[in-house]
């Protein structure tokens, strides 16, 4: 089962996608979620790794911001270099919220209805916030 949360800016859990089948995308499951378009509305933006990137169709005003992935034809200024370091260093509280929800191990291992394992993984995210905010 694949998963998409958006966790706080602490690392902790706050929104769940449905569940996707494992062979899915990230990118993919963001598009067919309308992940742009949910945090445009909202109005915080996200931070995201690479597997993300041309997710966010406004140039102008993007809502979803990447690092820079360098090329064959185009290698990296410093200040490109920079904004990735400060940009790693903001995600890296989220990273620790992702492995939390890694270490719970089930939706690797789940083998049910997609609805039901949506069901179950947001009863546990309920559950965990429940006890981080006691």
């Amino acid at each position: 089962m694949l998963f998409l949360a958006l966790p706080h800016e602490k690392g902790n859990p706050i929104r769940t996608s449905a569940a996707k089948p494992g062979h899915s995308s990230e990118i993919t499951a963001a598009r067919h979620d309308k992940i742009t378009r949910n945090l445009r509305e909202a109005g915080p933006g996200a931070l995201a790794n690479l597997g993300f990137a041309n997710l966010d169709d406004d140039s102008d005003d993007p809502v979803i911001i990447t690092s820079r992935n360098a090329t064959r034809n185009h290698q990296l200024t410093d200040a490109e270099k920079e904004a990735n370091r400060l940009l790693n260093r903001e995600r890296a509280a989220v990273e620790h919220g992702f492995a939390n929800q890694k270490s719970w191990r089930f939706p690797a291992e789940i083998r049910m209805n997609a609805r039901h394992a949506t069901t179950l993984l947001r009863a546990l995210l309920v559950l965990a916030n429940t006890e981080i905010y006691w």
